[in-house]
């Protein structure tokens, strides 16, 4: 089937709704009008975005425009996030522009440009994760760059414009290493493929891959670690990520930690496939054990003593980075699982975290902690769904991230790495105490008689709703497309491995590599989709250890 239509869809929305954005006069055109523009753009995305990783999810082998645009069973997996958190923060920009508007904080002018560079930075996204010519991932990863850098300072004050300048400077020199890995891997496949042109597409260089320079592939995969993982947040490449997150608006803010970092770790698993083809698993293994591990160790003790509400969620969202690239490390079927699922998770919990700081903000007009308490007095609605969120983040059941973190738990004792666990285990420890203490402080504390009692609007509460019931629906049972499209970019990832385990049944290697010896028969993937069936595997796990 030919998809370039619905494909077409996708990206002509968000860039379509940006040009006529930006040619329509901001002193003149009221803000409904772009109101509009937006709306019909998020419908648009979500639509074709949804169509297209559904057709993933069943099958399908994407390409658009020959080889230049690529949806295959891993991409689909992001492209669905961006169809889902990208349509839930651009509806509730709606009520926190206006509410921006009607508190003085911006001008027609930042308005426009607002809704301009949104629509920018979700086609750049769209790009990021469909491109299969590995330049053009680089050119996308730098027009987020671009985009955001505007969202970030739209508020134009003194702090939103240093934070701006502070991330474009530091991405723009981390992506710089990214290209540098990039042309490493172009310039090494083209010596081996007899068509040098075909040396762009990521598909085309993956067959070829084992036969490439070894210690080129290595250092082109530090580069692209070091490039793609200063956008992601990892650490020590990390330090635009605090001040962005928590200068930008909070629908930005959801978009930059639920999608954004992805797209760049989706990148790094490219570079990741095609080093372990050529050298094996162990050397990008290693280097994603140690970016990990430095990640989730600095960031969760970052989590804890910060007081400003978007900072603390921000050095969350550098940890829970840190904790893919744990389980991206760990490796085998197992950890990848875990990964992808963690990225799922992570994603539709800090979408929903960032979008309720801005109804805290719109509360209590400070990010400041300690000037938060009672949310649950003051805005029920509002501090139930904090509190749920916060919960959901620390990895509590029944939410999602505590599926991934058991997951990721799991692959470390298959995997034998004590030392990675032991540490991880500390951190997570240390980020459920600031997230409790988060709860019992300000959702739970004693209220000032100051702050006015009622909750924000409909519209700004509804895409919390969604984002919740979401994150509770995968923490209780992976839809079977899901969990199938999950076992799909599993296979992908571990491609190097050979035809077995692109054809093989990953949820049933997960269990064998756990030491299981009566291995339950999965003949269809949804089988696995009910946590109440992990859980029982979970038991027979734990009779094996015993």
């Amino acid at each position: 089937m030919d998809y370039t239509f619905l494909f077409l869809i996708l990206i002509g929305c968000p860039f379509g709704a940006a040009i006529l954005t930006a040619v329509l006069p901001s002193k003149s055109t009221p803000r409904a009008v772009y109101s509009g523009i937006h709306v019909l753009e998020l419908a648009g995305v979500a639509a074709a975005g949804l169509a297209l990783t559904v057709a993933a999810f069943m099958g399908d082998d994407i390409f658009v425009f020959g080889e230049w645009f690529h949806i295959d069973g891993l991409s689909a997996l992001f492209l669905g996030l961006i169809a889902i958190i990208a349509p839930c923060t651009g509806i509730y920009s709606l009520p926190y522009i206006k509410h921006d508007v009607e508190d003085k904080k911006l001008e027609p002018s930042q308005v426009k440009q607002y809704y301009l560079f949104y629509s920018l930075f979700v086609f750049s996204m769209i790009l990021a994760v469909s491109s299969n010519n590995i330049i053009m991932m680089w050119v996308s990863v730098e027009a987020t760059t671009l985009s955001t850098v505007f969202l970030v300072g739209v508020y134009r004050t003194k702090l939103a414009l240093e934070a701006a300048w502070k991330y474009v400077i530091v991405c723009t020199a981390g992506v710089a290493f990214g290209m540098f890995g990039t042309l490493l891997v172009y310039a090494n496949a083209a010596d081996v493929m007899a068509d040098a042109h075909q040396a762009v597409f990521w598909t085309e260089i993956l067959p070829n891959a084992p036969l490439m320079d070894h210690s080129l592939m290595m250092i082109a995969f530090v580069f692209a670690a070091i490039g793609f993982g200063t956008k992601a947040g990892l650490f020590p490449m990390h330090t635009w990520l605090p001040d962005a997150h928590s200068e930008a608006p909070s629908p930005v803010s959801a978009l930059l930690s639920g999608v954004l970092l992805k797209c760049a770790i989706l990148i790094v698993l490219r570079f990741f496939i095609l080093t372990a083809a050529n050298v094996g698993d162990t050397f990008p293994q290693t280097v994603m054990l140690i970016l990990g591990v430095l990640s989730v160790a600095y960031a969760a003790f970052e989590v804890y003593r910060q007081n400003d509400l978007k900072r603390k969620l921000a050095y969350s969202s550098c940890e829970n980075i840190g904790i893919i690239a744990v389980c991206f490390g760990i490796g085998g079927p197992l950890g990848i699982i875990a990964g992808l699922v963690h990225c799922i998770a992570h994603g539709l919990t800090k979408a929903l975290m960032f979008c309720l700081s801005g109804n805290v903000m719109m509360k209590y007009r400070t990010r400041d902690l300690s000037k938060i308490s009672g949310i649950i007095s003051v805005a029920p609605v509002t501090g139930v769904l904090f509190a749920a969120g916060c919960l959901a983040l620390a990895g509590f059941p029944p939410f999602a991230m505590f599926l991934s973190e058991m997951l990721m738990i799991l692959a470390g004792v298959a995997a034998q790495t004590w030392w990675v666990l032991v540490i991880v285990l500390v951190a997570l420890v240390v980020v459920i105490m600031a997230l409790i203490r988060m709860i019992t402080g300000a959702a739970l504390g004693r209220a000032s008689e100051e702050i006015g009692r009622g909750d924000v609007s409909a519209l700004a509460l509804a895409p919390e709703v969604i984002l919740l019931a979401v994150v509770l629906l995968l923490g209780v049972a992976l839809p079977g497309p899901l969990a199938g499209s999950i076992e799909e970019a599993g296979a992908i990832v571990m491609s190097y491995e050979g035809e077995n385990s692109a054809n093989g049944d990953l949820f049933a290697d997960a269990l064998a590599a756990l030491g299981t010896q009566d291995q339950p028969e999965l003949d269809d993937v949804s089988e696995m989709s009910d946590v109440s069936e992990v859980s029982d595997v979970q038991e027979e796990i734990e009779e094996v250890f015993e």
